[in-house]
């Protein structure tokens, strides 16, 4: 009998974690909702509801905000929202060009943020974990008066094993076997854990859940920058692979007759869509970067033929390269993110003709292409929303039996 009841409690403190965790997930990922709407949202009863929004209130994770009146007959609803500065995450974006840090709050506010150019070329991981060091020190809502640290999360371009933070191989960066995770935490000083994500896989997150692709379940996210990388959502949840190191379009073989890639092949997509390759359609050098492409758009704008041909050349390599990924995935939406999203008002009629002309026509009847909205911060605030997952899957488990006050290191 004793046996059975302690079982009983099990299961029930189970069931119990288990609402929490899908309230806070409804509010973040959703901003702030009323009670009604986490009825209909979560499925439990008013009662239920009532009770643990009352214990993420008495705790400081959520307030209520004045009752608003919904429409409909009855009491005004409450409007619960959660407290950006009750649990925040430290996110952290290593591209070719640029390194960026913010301190986000639960919910999805960026509290503060930093982005900083870097030289092209080569830089060893201790050098880039150093410098994200840096700026994270200087975020004005992080160090020893700021609110706590629950999570760390970095996205790289490159190719990620997840479970651990190894950089398998990030050829844009001169990386391999890098173990970015376990040498940002050193640097970091933190006893919080680092987590690693490849940044397109991110990107799509950030897309899915506060971007251009809100309330879409399969999705394709393609970024541009020097290199080429996919993310994908599939029946709304992201796909990574067995390890982690699946969306690597950026090296599907397209042109035998093409140019070398930095990964050692010949033809890879990257090579005739990315940035080096529009430069030097436009007869620019490949290593002028992002100012560069900024004359490129400049000059397309004013009517150029030389830079208006060279968007319409990558575009139409994009559209090759998007077919055959339609024809394949069959998605619902296509987000172009990073470079593509800059030069999508000159390439998507290129584009769409090209879908037109090689993809499938019953997958290509179902498919939307559109530019990212989070722009270049897409990896960033997917790097935050992978550092927030613990405590969205269980938020007891992160602030104790009644949710308590957090007793975690910060970074």
């Amino acid at each position: 009998m004793q046996a059975g009841r302690l079982d009983l409690g099990l299961r029930s403190e189970t069931v119990r974690r288990a609402n929490l965790g899908a309230i806070v997930r409804g509010l973040h990922e959703h901003g702030p909702l009323s009670r009604s709407d986490l009825v209909v949202q979560t499925g439990l009863t008013r009662s239920a509801i009532r009770g643990l929004v009352g214990q993420l209130t008495d705790n400081g994770l959520a307030s209520e905000d004045r009752e608003v009146r919904l429409g409909t007959p009855g009491r005004p609803s409450p409007l619960v929202r959660l407290n950006p500065e009750a649990a925040t995450v430290l996110a952290f974006d290593v591209s070719v060009d640029s390194l960026a840090a913010a301190v986000v709050g639960i919910g999805g506010e960026v509290l503060d943020g930093r982005r900083i150019d870097r030289p092209r070329g080569h830089s060893s991981v201790d050098d880039i974990a150093a410098d994200l060091a840096g700026l994270a020190a200087s975020l004005r809502d992080h160090g020893a008066h700021g609110p706590a640290v629950i999570g760390i999360a970095a996205a790289v371009a490159g190719v990620v094993r997840r479970h651990d933070g190894l950089v398998a191989m990030a050829p844009n960066l001169g990386w391999t076997d890098a173990p970015l995770g376990m040498i940002l935490s050193r640097a970091l000083g933190s006893a919080v854990p680092v987590s690693v994500g490849n940044e397109a896989d991110l990107g799509v997150l950030a897309e899915h859940r506060r971007g251009a692709a809100v309330g879409v379940d399969d999705v394709l996210y393609v970024s541009g920058e020097v290199g080429v990388g996919g993310g994908l959502i599939v029946g709304g949840i992201p796909w990574n692979g067995a390890a982690g190191y699946a969306g690597e379009i950026g090296h599907i073989p397209v042109n035998p007759a093409g140019s070398p890639c930095r990964c050692g092949s010949t033809g890879c997509w990257e090579t005739e869509v990315g940035e080096g390759a529009l430069l030097a359609r436009s007869g620019r050098p490949r290593d002028a970067g992002r100012a560069g492409v900024d004359e490129i758009l400049r000059d397309a704008g004013a009517g150029s033929r030389t830079a208006l041909g060279a968007l319409d050349d990558v575009g139409r390599w994009l559209g090759v390269g998007l077919a055959g990924l339609v024809n394949v995935l069959n998605p619902q939406l296509v987000v172009l993110g990073g470079q593509f999203s800059r030069i999508f008002p000159f390439v998507n009629d290129t584009i769409e003709a090209e879908l037109d002309r090689l993809a499938l026509p019953a997958p290509r009847a179902l498919v939307r292409i559109v530019p990212a909205l989070l722009g270049v911060d897409a990896p960033l605030l997917g790097a935050a929303e992978l550092a927030f997952e613990p405590i969205l899957s269980d938020p007891a488990g992160w602030f104790g039996p009644r949710l308590g006050s957090m007793h975690l290191a910060s970074a």
